[in-house]
């Protein structure tokens, strides 16, 4: 009988301590994936904005030379990631298979331009810089227009600081709500050894070390709780980086490491301050009141 009853609260304890692993691992494992985006906000907006390109069209009567010279200077300037000359034929060539016929043939001549298309750094795309370069390349005799998104420019701009606005309040509250999940997980598990904290504390023991095994315990369930989480966010990053790998995610490791230590010691200082706080609430109850 009493081998039976001691396997019973065997398997109680262990689906205890098996509750409180997965809860500590999906809480950190969502937290860390939010650290993640929060990190990357830039970095996926930044990309974004390298997409949009400034399209410089030749007169007819531009020369090689000068052509080449504008696409040099270019592909030096700060303001510059890359560059793609597109010759008319080339451009001819293109809207011809976008409109299934040769445009050519009906109208006997090319009537499109020599261009440059500009794809910019992240940091000088903004409508005010992006009009004075566009300015700047304008005023070259041999430069006809330049031609690019203005409206698109301002919108993604407007919406990326809304989105790391909004981004930032979603982190701070998610944490909160990470650190009452937890909190909740190890009190319950705290609670259920109540009548074993107020007998060792009738015969003696001292509140510290009443409170130490637990605290230990917690703490290894946080530890592997953290270790499931960081194995989760590895997996996903991975899938992610493999994915969109134009996005770089995976390629500052400093910033990564930091991420990966920081959740790793969140669960076990969340799970370490949620013990202390919940043996003492137990330690400081009078014994009729541990039935309520």
């Amino acid at each position: 009988m009493s081998t039976s009853f001691e396997k019973y609260q065997k398997r109680r304890l262990i689906s205890s301590y098996f509750s409180v692993v997965i809860s500590i691992a999906l809480v950190l494992f969502l937290l860390g994936m939010l650290g993640l985006l929060v990190l990357n906000t830039k970095k996926v907006a930044d990309h974004f904005k390298e997409q949009i390109a400034l399209t410089v069209y030749f007169k007819d009567s531009a020369k090689e030379v000068e052509m080449e010279e504008l696409k040099k200077s270019l592909a030096m300037a700060d303001y510059t990631k890359s560059t793609t000359f597109v010759s008319k034929e080339d451009a001819a060539e293109a809207h011809s298979k976008e409109i299934g016929e040769d445009f050519m043939e009906f109208l006997g001549y090319n009537p499109l331009q020599n261009s440059i298309d500009v794809y910019m750094n992240a940091d000088y795309v903004s409508a005010e810089q992006v009009d004075e370069i566009a300015a700047e390349l304008t005023g070259k005799n041999f430069v006809d227009e330049v031609i690019y998104d203005k409206p698109l420019i301002s919108l993604l701009n407007d919406n990326v600081k809304k989105i790391s606005f909004w981004v930032l309040i979603a982190s701070g509250i998610f944490t909160f709500i990470a650190v009452l999940l937890i909190n909740s997980s190890i009190r319950l598990s705290v609670y259920s050894k109540r009548f074993i904290i107020k007998t060792m504390q009738m015969v003696g023991a001292t509140k510290g070390f009443i409170r130490r095994p637990f605290i230990w315990q917690s703490v290894k369930l946080g530890i592997i709780g953290a270790i499931l989480a960081l194995i989760g966010m590895a997996a996903f990053l991975y899938y992610l980086d493999n994915s969109f790998p134009e996005l770089d995610l995976a390629g500052d490791i400093k910033i990564l490491a930091a991420l990966f230590i920081g959740v790793f010691l969140t669960g076990i200082l969340i799970t370490w301050l949620s013990t202390f706080f919940a043996t003492s609430r137990f330690l400081n109850l009078k014994t009729d009141e541990l039935y309520y």
